[in-house]
């Protein structure tokens, strides 16, 4: 799947390294391709972060996991000066009296993190001010009938720390491209349905890039992360409407969104001793 707040044009200054197959950029990365828009308050988690170095400005996703700490990739937080995120919208741009808007200059970086392999890809931002979480009531159409559901529209999601195993449902989220040739974020988040690659199969398209701590998706055909999708959360369903999440959007291939290749992700379940230590969640 590729569906990695407010559009932002990319510098052309941006520099990228190619290792191993790996688009390996000190400014991210990757975007939502073959996605389906989501509806407001499907993923109440999401985060859009627009980040500011001393050199540049890009976009990022991110997620909730408490009232005043979002998770992301280490590559949207490192050397970063300022982020403005935006929570509780499905839509970067248009009125909205549930979005929250948040400015924090606040991150930790893990200490491992390596900006050339995007080793320990994984890292944290403090809000300011604790947010709310909040809900509403909607109406929507669904198989031509009119529905009533109820919606979270701002909520935290909690970080899966186990194995992910086979035959889970997994989903990728996020604003990014929808193709190479789109410069453009997606104004409506967008989501997509990926199944999970061993590492070995992995390491067919990337080497030795691909260690424990990595975890490679596919969807159907060339459906997967863009550019502007890093950092956003990977889904995982645990049945029982239950869900957390198992993934961190890191890489996408040299040869661009639209390969077949897969996407890469940070898988969360090795460093929830790192998050506990540094929320204290």
């Amino acid at each position: 799947m590729k569906i990695l707040l407010i559009i932002i044009l990319w510098s052309s200054l941006i520099k990228s390294n190619l290792v191993n197959g790996i688009t390996a950029s000190r400014r991210p990365g990757p975007r939502i391709i073959g996605g389906t828009s989501s509806y407001p308050g499907q993923y109440p988690y999401a985060a859009a972060i627009n980040v500011q170095t001393g050199t540049s400005r890009f976009f990022c996703g991110g997620s909730l996991i408490s009232n005043q700490w979002i998770l992301t990739a280490g590559q949207c937080v490192d050397g970063a000066i300022l982020f403005t995120i935006q929570l509780g919208s499905n839509k970067l741009t248009g009125d909205d009296l549930y979005r929250v808007t948040a400015a924090t200059s606040t991150y930790v970086l893990h200490p491992d993190y390596n900006p050339l392999t995007l080793e320990n890809d994984i890292g944290l931002i403090q809000l300011r001010m604790s947010v709310a979480y909040t809900s509403k009531s909607m109406r929507s159409t669904f198989n031509n009938k009119n529905k009533f559901y109820f919606s979270v529209n701002l909520r935290k999601i909690d970080v899966y720390t186990f194995h992910v195993v086979d035959l889970i449902d997994m989903w990728a989220v996020g604003w990014g491209q929808a193709s190479d040739q789109d410069s453009e974020l997606q104004n409506e988040l967008q989501w997509v349905e990926v199944a999970r690659l061993t590492n070995e199969e992995c390491k067919i398209f990337y080497g030795n890039q691909i260690n424990d701590n990595t975890l490679c998706v596919e969807g159907n055909y060339n459906e997967g992360t863009c550019y502007g999708d890093t950092g956003g959360p990977l889904v995982v369903d645990l049945g029982r409407g239950y869900t957390a999440q198992a993934g961190i959007a890191s890489f996408i291939s040299g040869n661009g969104c639209e390969s077949t290749e897969p996407s890469g992700f940070t898988r969360t379940f090795p460093y929830e001793d790192w998050i506990k230590n540094v929320t204290g969640l």
